[in-house]
């Protein structure tokens, strides 16, 4: 085979290898082609049943408190976790540690390592920065400038009276001439520190801390298996309290100043947490007295309110038959009695008889006899003065 050939069957080779690369390049541009086009189908599709999915979608209405972490507060306590943990809050007052000379430092110091040596349960530190609403001290200073005012009217007052009247003494006019004039000064200071201190609380927020400790206790820490719920809620709060209190004394030696925050103050506490902007100008207690807490009102049932007006019906009633009852039970008796004063000389006679009767065998048969005969004679001569005598008788037991 010559050179030639060789260069032949070698450029054929290449052509078919050309060839070969070059269906294999179409091949796979078609797949990669056909491929994307299915992705972009299914990228629709998907797009389509998300966009349909938004459409249809509910969300689902979660009680509040859920979202607050806690179900109710209950005797100094904050109940959590369907009343399986219970919280007791100690308020602490700060102390300023840098004016502290070096042994009231090392006295703190000491003490917060025996406040942490003698902690036997978990604790939590909680810190609240609250904006201070001096409103309420500047309606009461404005008052207290109020009533300032008029006492120094009433001294102004009698001052003139003085001057006009030219009685007093020169010590008396002296003295109350002194008085108004520093009840006059008192005011005008008054006056001026109320202004300042409107214009500096307007101009920037006046804020403070407040210092925090968190006591939890949890229900199954004790066995409430033999306990009632009362009982049961009275173990914990006795537990937490005494919690509560084995920390207070230990702070006591850092020269802090704590308490146990009662109900309202907790609700307090939880109100700014959850309500940090609106309780600068919307504190607990005017939401309280608001009745923010009353979601909904309702009338008295229909049913209850007839019901309660048959009672009372009833009640009239029955006072009212009550009454009837007693007058006829009078009356009837009143006209017994009117009946036995009528035959009042009648019944004496009758009864004086029966004595006689009675006595027979002591008085004798004719003596009997006779005295009843003369009986029997006065009740036909005294019939009238009898009769008078009842009638008497009659008209002053009306009276």
């Amino acid at each position: 085979m010559s050179f030639l050939d060789i260069l032949n069957i070698i450029l054929a080779c290449l052509i078919l290898l050309v060839i070969g690369l070059a269906i294999a390049y179409i091949y796979i541009a078609q797949k990669n082609k056909n491929t994307e086009n299915e992705e972009n189908k299914q990228n629709n599709e998907q797009g389509e049943k998300n966009g349909k999915a938004k459409k249809t979608v509910t969300y689902t209405k979660l009680p509040v408190f859920d979202f607050m972490q806690f179900e109710k507060i209950e005797d100094n306590m904050i109940v959590q976790d369907n009343e399986s943990r219970f919280l007791m809050v100690i308020e602490c007052e700060g102390v300023n540690y840098d004016l502290m000379s070096n042994m009231e430092k090392t006295a703190v110091e000491a003490g917060f390592v025996q406040f942490l040596n003698s902690l036997r349960h978990t604790i939590q530190i909680y810190t609240q920065t609250r904006t201070v609403n001096i409103e309420e001290s500047i309606l009461n200073y404005r008052a207290k400038i109020e009533e300032l005012s008029k006492t120094l009217e009433n001294k102004q007052r009698k001052y003139t009276s003085m001057l006009q009247e030219g009685i007093a003494t020169q010590k008396q006019l002296s003295d109350a001439k002194m008085e108004v004039t520093r009840l006059q000064n008192l005011y005008d200071y008054g006056v001026d520190v109320v202004d300042n201190i409107e214009k500096t609380s307007q101009n920037k927020n006046v804020l403070r801390k407040h210092y925090y400790i968190v006591v939890p206790y949890y229900a199954s820490e004790i066995d409430g298996e033999s306990l009632d719920p009362e009982e049961k809620r009275n173990m914990i709060f006795s537990e937490l309290y005494t919690r509560a209190q084995a920390i207070i004394r230990t702070l006591f030696a850092c020269s802090l100043k704590c308490r146990i925050l009662n109900s309202y103050e907790l609700a307090d506490l939880l109100y700014v947490a959850y309500n940090r902007d609106e309780s600068e100008v919307y504190g607990i207690d005017r939401a309280l007295r608001a009745g923010f807490n009353e979601l909904y009102s309702t009338g008295q049932d229909i049913l209850d309110k007839k019901m309660q007006a048959l009672d009372e019906k009833i009640e009239q009633d029955a006072l009212k038959l009550a009454i009837n009852k007693v007058e006829q039970v009078k009356s009837e008796k009143q006209k017994r009695l009117e009946k036995k004063e009528k035959s009042f000389d009648e019944l004496v006679k009758e009864m004086a008889k029966q004595m006689l009767k009675d006595n027979e065998p002591i008085l004798g048969n004719d003596i009997t006899q006779n005295a009843i005969t003369k009986i029997d004679e006065t009740n036909e001569e005294g019939g009238n003065y009898n009769e008078k005598k009842t009638q008497k008788r009659y008209r002053k037991s009306s009276k």
